[in-house]
């Protein structure tokens, strides 16, 4: 993974720390989907771009990361974050992206997020990070690191999507995970490789991060 990857800040909860701001101070480009400016204007930066309908940015952080910046997207049918992926994916041609302050806050938001995250299913491209956890959607098959013990969680949308897991402690075979069903909630990594396939439609992994580990380690993955 490079060193400065890109990064994009939503508008829930972000706890910095002097690593993670660090981080975004590095990240190229530095995105934030309106009111996750005032995210980064609390700590002295300045987004490449700041993406939506512009509602939720306070005037005085508009006025300092300047006008020339702000990518006004109107469109009242769609949020903030979704505006934001389309511009970083299918306008600038992002390969990847990190995204801060979407799992927590109202969980309204946190579960649109999560739908917005199924509905690319980039795998280990797309990932939402926050304090103690990291969450990526999967369609196909997709081997990811993990360290025995720590907990994951994997659920669909969609009842039709069959999902197959090994390497955790209660694996499954061919089986829908729904929410609205039997979602596979607080498994655990059986070693150090977790493999998920889903067919059909994207499977949600949320790995729990366990140990000295934290929300950045995505960058060094």
């Amino acid at each position: 993974m490079p060193k400065s990857p890109p990064l994009l800040i939503a508008n829930g909860p972000i706890r910095w720390t002097e690593e993670s701001a660090v981080l975004a101070a590095a990240a190229k480009p530095l995105l934030a989907a309106d009111g996750g400016a005032n995210h980064l204007g609390r700590i002295g930066l300045r987004p490449d771009a700041v993406i939506g309908d512009l509602d939720s940015i306070s005037p005085g952080i508009r006025k300092f990361i300047g006008e020339e910046r702000m990518i006004h997207r109107p469109d009242q049918d769609r949020t903030d974050l979704d505006k934001a992926l389309e511009y970083a994916f299918d306008e600038l041609g992002l390969e990847n992206l990190t995204v801060f302050g979407a799992t927590g806050g109202r969980l309204d938001h946190a579960v649109g997020n999560l739908g917005l995250l199924a509905r690319r299913a980039l795998g280990e491209q797309l990932v939402l990070v926050a304090d103690d956890h990291r969450v990526l959607a999967v369609t196909g098959e997709l081997a990811l690191d993990a360290e025995p013990g720590e907990t994951w969680s994997f659920f669909t949308f969609d009842p039709a999507v069959r999902v197959t897991l090994d390497g955790v402690k209660w694996p499954i075979a061919d089986t829908a995970i729904d929410l609205a069903g039997k979602p596979s909630i607080s498994n655990e990594a059986a070693s150090d490789r977790v493999t998920v396939c889903a067919e059909g439609g994207a499977v949600v992994v949320v790995r729990r991060l366990a140990g000295d580990d934290s929300e950045f380690s995505i960058f060094n993955s």
